[in-house]
């Protein structure tokens, strides 16, 4: 029987859900070019407004001068140079950890820390929002797979308490559709008192959130006990790519040798490395990009609320506007783009059915006055979207 891919792609353009790839002409910031159009976008992840960063540019392109484009090999074998070496170190100061681990991607740092660390035998419990990278993981780690409730510790304790084997309790830090943070306080104590393992994968977290931009476990003011280990994103705040794990001697040691995605995949470019270090020496000396960006986010929330449209419960640079039924969504989003403002409709299976939204992000490289212009905009859009818009 031949595979119907046809029918499947029809049924997605059917319901509303079907999603096509924006083409970008022009580097990352508030200004740019799709598919042919100047747009002020609101809807990438630059939360520090690092990722076309003249300083960070500089730093790769010396970088690449000195060790070349391309890692070469694995880690294990010849692919682990200075950079890669130095990025590690940082990483680990500024996380509080002994040591921190890169990867190529988030995705691969997921995949790899949950895998390595349970299998047969074991159990991995996860929020029910978690990044798909988290719930692949646990399904593909082998152990004992389930959900509790989004955010609630109750929930998690119930299901500890059926809990075999080791035990890997996982969730997002920020929850990347809703912007909320994670109960950490709390879902550490519910861990610790089962002898689980809390894994706080904080991709959106970092430098938006602590006092020091070190993410949501500095945010709560928390230590490796509470969380032993750490997942961070370099794609994000840090305007780069890459992502690494930091915890303790043996929880590195033991990813070098037992993951997989780790061992089995060539080097980032050590270039790469450079300009992340230098990202990550901007985000501590440029205190004023984090302070920015929380005087947007309030500005965004304040103006949203006076328009009469339906947040959620964030206070980090992901502020979502939830629409509910797919359609109008993508209405509201085609609206804006048509007045020259980029802001990406979220819908099923990204999100739950019946909660589609406008995901929109804010970045430290926005100013109050385009800001001010989206809600504007918004305010003009938002009334004339009816339901049988859907």
């Amino acid at each position: 029987m031949a595979f119907d891919l046809s029918a499947r792609l029809a049924e997605r353009r059917t319901a509303d859900l079907y999603r096509q790839r924006p083409l970008l002409e022009s580097p990352q910031g508030p200004q740019v070019v799709v598919d042919g159009q100047p747009l002020l976008a609101f809807c990438n992840n630059d939360y520090l407004g690092l990722a076309n960063h003249p300083e960070v540019i500089a730093a790769w392109q010396a970088g690449a001068a000195r060790w070349g484009v391309g890692g070469g090999a694995s880690h294990l074998v010849i692919g682990h140079s200075g950079p890669h070496h130095d990025l590690e170190l940082a990483l680990a100061e500024l996380t509080g950890r002994p040591r921190a681990l890169l990867f190529s991607t988030g995705y691969m740092a997921n995949l790899g820390a949950v895998t390595a660390l349970v299998g047969q035998g074991d159990t991995v419990l996860q929020d029910r929002l978690n990044h798909a990278s988290l719930l692949d993981a646990g399904l593909l780690s082998g152990a004992r797979f389930n959900r509790y409730l989004h955010n609630d510790p109750a929930s998690l304790a119930n299901r500890l308490e059926k809990a075999t084997g080791n035990t890997l309790v996982v969730t997002d830090g920020v929850f990347s559709m809703d912007g909320d943070i994670a109960d950490l306080p709390t879902l550490a104590k519910v861990a610790k008192a089962k002898g689980a393992w809390l894994m706080v994968d904080d991709a959106h977290g970092f430098g938006p959130l602590g006092a020091t931009g070190a993410g949501i476990v500095e945010h709560f003011g928390l230590g490796i006990d509470d969380v032993p280990v750490l997942v961070g994103t370099l794609g994000k705040a840090f305007g780069t790519a890459g992502a690494f794990v930091a915890g303790s001697d043996d929880l590195i040691e033991a990813l070098v040798q037992f993951a997989r995605p780790y061992i089995y995949t060539t080097s980032q470019p050590p270039a790469l490395a450079c300009a992340t270090l230098k990202s990550l020496e901007l985000l501590r000396s440029e205190h004023w990009r984090r302070e920015h960006l929380a005087t947007l986010i309030r500005q965004f929330r304040q103006g949203a609320e006076q328009i009469g449209l339906q947040l959620m419960d964030s206070f980090t640079p992901i502020q979502p506007i939830l629409i509910g039924d797919a359609g109008r969504a993508v209405r509201l989003s085609q609206m804006l783009r048509e007045r020259g403002l980029m802001v990406t409709a979220i819908r099923p299976p990204t999100v739950p059915a019946g909660s589609a939204r406008l995901r929109v992000t804010l970045s430290a490289a926005h100013s109050e006055a385009q800001v001010q212009l989206l809600l504007s905009a918004l305010a003009d859009c938002y009334p004339l979207l009816e339901p049988s818009d859907a």
